[in-house]
């Protein structure tokens, strides 16, 4: 299984389209191996889940993301974990070891509208 994680400096993005970054890692025998960091690409409508399956990511973990990326995400068969924060080695650890707790998308907002993200995170 590959994991992919929205991640700045070393921390999980609160929005997994405007991350710096991916790092993205193999779940086998339930260890973690191979972690390496991939450039995000940019965010355009519709692309990254797209862009993520062709890496062979089986599932995407953010601090948030709206409704329409996680139905992009399901499309693709990718299952995406929402509500995640701190240092990426951390959630790594606790994905493994099943200690990952979701939460509410970091990504919504009281107003309902998406600020600072084009309304499509």
């Amino acid at each position: 299984m590959k994991i992919a994680i929205a991640a700045d400096q070393g921390r999980v993005a609160q929005h997994f389209g405007k991350c710096r970054e991916y790092a993205v890692f193999d779940v086998v025998d339930g260890r973690a191996g191979n972690l390496s960091y991939i450039p995000n690409p940019g965010h355009q409508p519709g692309f990254l889940p797209k862009y993520l399956k062709g890496l062979d990511v089986d599932c995407i973990i953010a601090g948030g993301m709206g409704q329409k990326a996680l139905n992009l995400f399901a499309e693709n068969n990718i299952q995406a974990i929402v509500g995640i924060s701190g240092e990426v080695k951390q959630v790594v650890e606790d994905y493994v070891n099943g200690k990952l707790v979701p939460g509410a998308s970091l990504c919504t907002h009281p107003d309902g509208r998406h600020h600072n993200c084009d309304g499509h995170c």
